[in-house]
Order: C-alpha cells, then sequence, then structure tokens
C-alpha cells in the first residue's frame, strides 16, 4: 500500500504535461486552470485533512513559496511550445535538482562531509551531462528552437528553487503549509493572467486545464504521506519516476519527432538524470 501511494505522484506528475498538451492553448490558459484547480484542492485539504493552526509568518512564507513555484511552472508550459515535452521535462527536472541541491548545500549546510560533497557534485555532474544530452538536436531550426527554450528553463527556474527552498524555513509539517502553498499559486497564477492575458478567464482552454492543478495538487499531497511512509529518500527516488513517464509520453504519445541519434541520445540522459537523483537522495 505504502509504494501504491508513492506512485501517484510519479504518475501524476508524469501525465500531468501530456494531459496538458492534450488541451491544448497557451501558457496563461495553462497557468490559470493549474492554479484554480490547486486552489480547489488545498480548500479540500484544508478544511478535512490539515492542521490549520499556523502563525502569519508562517503562512505567509508558505504562500510565497507557491508564487514562486508559478514563475517556474510558466517557465516549463513555454517551453513546452518550443521543446515539446520529451525535451522540457528532463532538462527542467535536471535544473530543479541541480539548483535545490547547491541551496541545500550552502544555504542549509546538507551534505556535510568532504565525501558527501564530492558523491553529490559528482551526481550534479551526471544530471548536467544527462540533461545536455537530451537538448541534443539535428539540424539548424530545430538547435534555434532548442536554445530559446534553454534560456527560458535557465531564467524561470529559480522560481522552482524557491519554491523548494522557503519550506525549510518554517517549523511546520507539508500539510500543515499545504493550503497557503496551493493558495499562493493561485494568487500568482491569476495575477500573471490578469498582467499578461485577462481573456484567458473566459477561455474554455483554461477550465478544462484546471483537471491538470487537480492532478498536481493530489500528487504534491500524496508525497507527503509517502515521505511520512516510506521515508523521504524513498519517496524521492520513486517521484523521479515522473519524467521517465513524461518524456517517453511525449515521444509515443503526443508523437513529438526525433531522429534515431535524438532518441538515443534521450534515453542515456534520462537514465543519467534519474540515477544522480538517486544518488543525491542517499546523501
Amino acid at each position: 500500500m505504502n509504494i501504491l501511494i508513492a506512485l501517484l505522484p510519479a504518475i501524476g506528475w508524469g501525465i500531468q504535461p501530456l494531459i496538458l498538451k492534450k488541451i491544448g492553448g497557451r501558457p496563461t490558459n495553462e497557468i490559470l486552470g493549474t492554479g484554480i484547480g490547486t486552489l480547489l484542492v488545498g480548500l479540500i485539504v484544508y478544511f478535512f485533512f490539515s492542521d490549520q493552526s499556523l502563525s502569519f509568518g508562517t503562512f505567509m512564507i508558505a504562500l510565497a513559496s507557491g508564487a514562486f513555484w508559478v514563475i517556474g511552472q510558466t517557465g516549463q508550459f513555454t517551453a513546452f511550445n518550443l521543446l515539446g515535452v520529451s525535451r522540457t521535462m528532463p532538462i527542467s527536472t535536471g535544473l530543479q535538482l541541480i539548483g535545490t541541491s547547491l541551496i541545500g548545500v550552502f544555504a542549509f549546510g546538507e551534505w556535510a562531509g568532504t565525501t558527501s560533497r564530492i558523491i553529490g557534485f559528482g551526481a550534479i555532474v551526471l544530471v548536467v551531462i544527462g540533461a545536455a544530452l537530451t537538448a541534443v538536436t539535428e539540424g539548424a531550426d530545430s538547435r534555434g528552437g532548442t536554445m530559446k527554450g534553454l534560456l527560458v528553463l535557465l531564467g524561470t527556474s529559480v522560481g522552482y528553487w524557491v519554491y523548494s527552498a522557503l519550506p525549510k524555513l518554517v517549523d511546520a509539517s507539508g500539510d500543515a503549509i499545504f493550503f497557503p502553498q496551493m493558495l499562493g499559486i493561485f494568487i500568482a497564477a491569476a495575477i500573471y493572467v490578469i498582467l499578461k492575458q485577462p481573456t484567458a478567464f473566459a477561455s474554455d482552454k483554461s477550465w478544462k486545464a484546471v483537471i491538470v492543478g487537480v492532478i498536481f495538487s493530489i500528487s504534491a499531497f500524496a508525497y507527503i504521506f509517502s515521505a511520512q511512509a516510506n521515508g523521504v529518500a524513498t519517496a524521492y527516488v520513486i517521484t523521479q519516476l515522473n519524467v521517465v513517464i513524461s518524456t517517453l509520453g511525449g515521444m509515443f504519445i503526443l508523437k513529438e519527432e526525433k531522429t534515431p541519434k535524438e532518441f538515443r541520445f534521450t534515453l542515456i540522459g534520462l537514465a543519467l538524470i534519474v540515477v544522480g537523483s538517486v544518488i543525491t537522495t542517499f546523501l
């Protein structure tokens, strides 16, 4: 049963981009629908499952954490259109792991000891190589789009880093800060859409994308229970299957074209990202 709980985030986060691309729409539609979906699940958790006694400071830090997630997610949604799901997901996952690991080491004193740091930085090198391999493209036109997508992901992944780092500043459980995080996602998503494309509120694609937000937030909530039941290391390792699901799904379900060389490099890169992720978990 515990393993089934652990598989929920992996499956949910893996199929999330596939459903999103099947729905279609612009990044504004996608982030608005996602924001609404996360708020709905956040409210249910708040009233039925979570500890509602949070200090104002803790609440606001969790709220800010969710808002920063929107920065990373809008970058990822934009990159889907430039790179496709099968290229975006492994690169985005690699950037998230690199950033959060380095913040953990230098800001929170993780990977204590010389040996742990050597192994940890070696794992990061594997992730970097893996992400680079998944980005390999053939053809000048493809390279132009790849560079734009990489720049978008590089500039916005800081949102994911802050989203992961801020909860470490507070002494509260994951289920306790879940609602303010989801509320932060909704508020930031709504502000982004109002500034960027207010007409997205009336688009049917935005409302169809609500299902993506529901899937994301249910997966995030399931991860909290998985970490409690299986341990953080095991729970995190299993969630890394999400990048495998989304990448292969992009190629075989969304029919994103790759040359034989690109396909081979993607599989090798994917394996390196997963191995690097697993290594960092046990340090």
